[in-house]
């Protein structure tokens, strides 16, 4: 069991995606916006995280993204840097643009495309997970 935490503005996304890892057995926590979700990593302190791309600015997650990883070892979020980052995007299906993984500019591990497939969600979890793991 992991300690997930859900960072999105969507009452309904969020609700799709605890419903989901709940059944999975993991344990879940949620924040409505960046600025939420740093308190909340502070006190949680998760395993992975499953970040929104767009919530009160269209790239807010990606902004959030960034600050997480940021080399800056003076960082105050510097003990962070290390969680793995889930980004949920509905991009890729509503415009031509299409994102992957960067360790410069988008620093996620993977990427889970809205609207959800629950098992596609549950394997990327795993997959993440137990690459952490090791």
């Amino acid at each position: 069991m992991a300690k997930i935490l859900i960072i999105d503005d969507d009452p309904d996304i969020v609700t799709a995606v605890r419903m989901t890892l709940e059944s999975a057995d993991h344990e879940v926590f949620q924040a409505g916006s960046g600025k939420e979700g740093l308190v909340m990593i502070e006190k949680v302190q998760p395993d992975l995280i499953i970040l929104d791309v767009m919530m009160e600015t269209h790239t807010e997650g990606f902004q959030l993204a960034l600050k997480l990883r940021s080399p800056d070892p003076t960082s105050k979020l510097v003990k962070f840097k290390d969680i793995p980052i889930l980004m949920l995007t509905a991009i890729h299906s509503t415009t031509p643009l299409h994102f992957e993984p960067d360790i410069d500019y988008l620093p996620v591990e993977l990427f889970v495309d809205k609207p959800i497939d629950p098992d596609d969600l549950i394997s990327k979890v795993d997959w993440v997970l137990s690459r952490e793991a090791v």
